[in-house]
């Protein structure tokens, strides 16, 4: 009887240490501007990972992150990989497709110079939201089969909040890229800073990217500085005075304001070199 008593106490932690990684997330962050070698030790305190750019972030006219990628493995940070994407209006009566491709193969050769390993998760920014337009759709699915065919896995970085057309239909913009990837595994970074379901400018633990309303996501960007009034009334008061969003160890005066993320890996990306 001992043996099985053994057996039964045996499954029984087995069973509640899979519940337990189940319900598991972390939070990161990402910014636009490298946050300096200097902050990293502090930020990790508080956050397991951090968005890197591969290209100019959106607005930017250089790339404050190139060769900062040991640094950042040193600290003990995981990686979020992001690469900005054209907008529709670069797109527009271009061919998208083409313009895809090429900026998919930028993305991976970018990806190797930097020295993330084969098979790491590369995320297409998609800042523009709704539901996508021809050449959107066109650009976007060929950089992911640009970035598959690659060596490296696909991801989109897009909004998971409903919008409403003029037909009175609701499309949510994550919803609408799976919908239409014909058999593409497209690994979903959703941003949903609207509250609720985000609780504001607040390093919960208790979050997890389920709680974005998108069911696919892996990672859910759930506060955005500067943050958006229209979406934040109920939970401006967690943001600073200047509407930004700053780590709990960080001073407002630095003007280090992130977005908050939360996602069900350490590592979302899988860049790191080593364990």
């Amino acid at each position: 009887m001992r043996w099985k008593l053994a057996v039964i106490v045996f499954a029984i932690c087995i069973a509640s240490i899979a519940s337990n990684g189940q319900g598991t997330s972390y939070l990161g962050f990402d910014r636009n501007e490298y946050p300096g070698d200097d902050q990293l030790s502090a930020l990790h305190q508080d956050f397991a990972f951090i968005g890197y750019w591969l290209n100019n972030p959106p607005g930017a006219r250089a790339n404050t992150w190139t060769g900062r990628r040991a640094a950042v493995e040193k600290i003990g940070l995981g990686f979020l990989i992001l690469f900005n994407g054209k907008t529709y209006a670069q797109l527009k009566g271009r061919e998208a497709a083409e313009l895809g491709s090429a900026d998919g193969m930028e993305a991976v050769a970018s990806a190797k110079r930097e020295g993330f390993p084969q098979h790491a998760v590369i995320f297409l920014d998609q800042e523009e939201g709704g539901r996508l337009l021809g050449p959107q759709k066109a650009y976007l699915y060929a950089w992911v089969d640009a970035v598959s065919s690659g060596g490296y896995r696909s991801g989109v970085y897009c909004s998971g909040i409903p919008s409403t057309e003029s037909s009175g239909e609701t499309v949510v913009t994550a919803d609408d890229i799976v919908k239409n990837a014909a058999g593409r595994h497209i690994i979903l970074f959703v941003a949903n800073d609207a509250c609720p379901p985000s609780p504001g400018c607040v390093l919960s633990r208790d979050l997890t990217p389920g709680h974005s309303g998108t069911g696919a996501a892996e990672i859910w960007q759930f506060a955005q500085s500067p943050r958006r009034p229209n979406l934040t009334n109920s939970c401006g008061q967690s943001y600073a005075s200047d509407g930004n969003c700053y780590p709990p160890r960080v001073s407002p005066d630095s003007r280090l304001h992130v977005d908050l993320d939360v996602a069900l890996a350490a590592d979302p990306s899988h860049g790191r070199t080593q364990p």
